[in-house]
């Protein structure tokens, strides 16, 4: 436990760094949307890596219009009949847009896989037709960059069981996040059999180290920000008008309403 907190990173200086890395994604995101650019930032790892935390620190200070999370449900009954990459083509960007990806379709190489929610012949044709897929989001003109969470079995673990006492983050762990700690192994080959068929030259994987959040929180923004040839868009010139003279209006009593009690006085 001494040693895992000596590899924290203080959090003044991460809160600093953060604040700076966030700014600079504001500027990305003006220049996606000047430029008609599309990105999309697949987010993937084991259970409690740290990828919604991530992905929270990146779009906290965006446009929603412009740069939006997806993390999808269980499929439809309709859905899976579809082809399997079909639901989420929907959700790519347009120009001037950002998708951010929580979990995508590689849900089909990892948990689909290991748990058997997909056959063998539906997990061998995704591998195969993941690069090519991929490929064909690039050639279109989508910049696609992939982000693997690593998290060490001992810290993923250590993480389940604070989300178990903790009343706000109780809702993240459910048993299937409990049935990855049984199949940790399956999970890792998983893993290595994914990276082995889609860690491709147009597209290839990021992996990010997350034993310690905050590292990995800058370490994913800095190396994407690093990865796009962005600039900074100088923004329009506004100034705020003055206010016209009043023409006579006057607000209705206060107790014609109906106000929300103060329940930060009882503080």
């Amino acid at each position: 436990m001494a040693d895992k907190k000596a590899a924290t990173l203080p959090r003044k200086p991460y809160e600093r760094e953060l604040l700076r890395l966030q700014t600079e994604l504001v500027k990305l995101q003006e220049w996606v949307r000047a430029e008609g650019a599309r990105l999309v930032v697949v987010f993937e790892g084991r259970d409690a890596a740290g990828k919604g935390g991530t992905i929270k620190r990146v779009a906290e200070h965006l446009n929603p219009r412009v740069a939006r999370i997806v993390a999808l449900p269980r499929p439809t009954e309709r859905q899976r009949t579809q082809w399997y990459f079909q639901r989420y083509t929907e959700h790519l960007p347009a120009a001037g847009e950002i998708v951010l990806f929580d979990r995508s379709w590689y849900n089909r190489a990892g948990v689909e896989h290991v748990m058997g929610f997909c056959t063998k012949q539906e997990y061998q044709l995704f591998l195969r037709q993941c690069p090519v897929f991929e490929r064909m989001l690039v050639e279109e003109g989508i910049v696609l960059r992939k982000y693997w969470f690593s998290v060490s079995d001992a810290v993923q673990e250590d993480r389940f069981r604070r989300r178990l006492d903790d009343p706000v983050r109780r809702w993240k762990l459910s048993p299937m996040d409990l049935e990855s700690i049984t199949h940790w192994e399956a999970y890792s080959r998983a893993k290595d059999e994914m990276l082995v068929h889609t860690d491709i030259a147009e597209a290839p994987w990021f992996v990010v180290e997350s034993d310690d959040k905050r590292r990995a929180r800058l370490n994913m923004i800095a190396h994407l920000l690093g990865s796009l040839p962005y600039h900074d868009v100088p923004p329009p010139v506004l100034e705020l008008p003055k206010r016209p003279p009043s023409m006579g209006y006057e607000r209705p009593p206060r107790d014609l309403q109906t106000y929300v009690p103060d329940h930060a006085a009882s503080l």
